[in-house]
């Protein structure tokens, strides 16, 4: 294999994707709700892709929801500054977060969210050849070997914006350094959260020199008024006030189960508990409701229009693009995917800027730096198992003064951990004004 002044894709990569291919559509075709969302999707990932709204978009990858909610401020900026915005995801819903966002007033016309295709060449090829975006910015840790090689073909800046990297992923790319090192190189910079994940980047062969820390953006997150409205209204059309409400949020299997199963005696003999579950993902909904009322939990769904009523225990959040409006009716809540194994966890922050008591497992590699900072500071607690999340959650939602101190703790972070966005519109900003 020959290295030039522009990254080739290796043949093994390109072979393994085409070999992988059929299996990669029947997934997309075992996770769509109907055969006309597996077409429209298959268009997206595929070709010939959707119509182009605006062309010489600012381009952002964010692979779900966490990365979606990372570039939000950045995105609501440049769209505020009359800047057409295109959004590409890798999951469905990291795509309902995009569009719950931005494809509405004042922003429609300026917004598009799409799929990212497949790295194939020809496919990436074609969607810059169709979209002509002016600048490519991957978010967090996505690296695609194509796609970095087509942007830099079609002399489109490209650059790895709010970046992290743990060093489990660290590893993962190590295996493959040659065309890690090959791909980092041919960015224009990289902006990292903090020094290790900047570290690890250089010592894949990020150079120095295109390379700083400038912070976490999802610290300068806010929750959309909306949804604060929302949750206004809710409690009232809904008689919420005298209750005491908990949510677990973005939950894996077999978190749901274990959890249910640890707060049942407290849910049957305390009328006043109510439990959200929001699973992480869509196709699991069906799922954790047959375990709510396989422990005998009276359930309402969201996605039958169901309201919460007095005697409701668990109210399972089968919706998609809400999550901010049942942190906004919790006093406290469990962020998932750090009580499972092998785990990682999800965005902490959510909950905490709207000022809910915040519980997570033990299990959060992908959050390792910010959740390190709010425990030192006493901000935010960790239950080892089901039991102990369980009795954090009841403690927070039954002690206010407790629950409060976390509370007030965790604003403290968070006000001294403020201003990454400003720097990255300001690096960003040499590329495209």
């Amino acid at each position: 294999m020959i290295w030039g002044n522009c990254l080739t894709t290796p043949f093994w990569y390109n072979a393994a994707l085409t070999l992988i291919k059929p299996l990669y559509k029947w997934r997309i075709k075992t996770r769509a709700e109907n055969f006309q969302a597996y077409q429209q999707e298959c268009i997206e990932r595929f070709g010939p892709f959707q119509e182009v709204k605006n062309k010489h978009a600012i381009w952002f990858h964010a692979v779900s929801v966490g990365e979606t909610n990372a570039a939000q401020p950045l995105i609501e900026h440049y769209l505020k500054q009359g800047h057409a915005v295109l959004v590409t995801n890798t999951t469905k819903t990291g795509q309902a977060r995009a569009k719950s966002l931005f494809l509405k007033e004042p922003y429609s016309k300026l917004f598009q969210a799409v799929y990212l295709p497949a790295d194939q060449k020809k496919l990436i090829k074609a969607f810059f050849l169709k979209y002509q975006p002016k600048l490519l910015a991957l978010v967090e840790t996505e690296l695609w070997p194509n796609l970095i090689d087509q942007a830099k073909q079609f002399k489109v800046p490209c650059m790895l914006i709010n970046a992290r990297l743990s060093e489990k992923s660290a590893n993962g790319y190590g295996k493959v350094k040659t065309l890690t090192a090959q791909m980092l190189k041919e960015m224009e910079m990289l902006l990292a959260q903090d020094q290790a994940t900047l570290n690890r980047f250089v010592a894949l062969g990020m150079p120095k020199s295109k390379a700083q820390v400038l912070g976490n953006i999802k610290f300068d997150i806010h929750a959309p008024q909306e949804f604060i409205e929302k949750s206004v209204k809710l409690k009232q059309e809904w008689q919420l006030s005298e209750r005491k409400i908990m949510c677990i949020a973005s939950t894996h299997a077999p978190e749901e189960q274990k959890l249910l199963t640890a707060l049942k005696p407290h849910l049957d003999q305390d009328p006043s508990l109510l439990c959200i579950v929001v699973p992480r993902h869509p196709e699991r909904f069906d799922e954790v409701f047959d375990v709510a009322k396989s422990l005998n939990l009276v359930t309402q769904r969201r996605s039958l229009n169901q309201l919460i009523q007095k005697d409701t225990q668990v109210y399972l959040a089968d919706s998609m693009g809400e999550l901010w409006l049942w942190y906004a009716l919790s006093q406290a809540c469990f962020v998932g995917g750090s009580l499972n194994e092998p785990g990682g966890g999800h965005n902490i922050l959510e909950p905490l800027v709207l000022d809910v008591a915040t519980i997570i497992g033990p299990n959060y590699f992908n959050f390792q730096t910010i959740v390190d900072e709010f425990l030192s500071e006493n901000a935010l607690k960790i239950g080892n198992d089901a039991a102990q999340v369980a009795a954090l959650l009841l403690q927070c939602i039954n002690d206010t003064q407790y629950a409060q101190a976390l509370v007030k703790n965790a604003e403290h972070v968070l006000e001294k951990n403020r201003g990454s966005l400003q720097k990255h519109i300001y690096a960003i900003n040499q590329y495209i004004v």
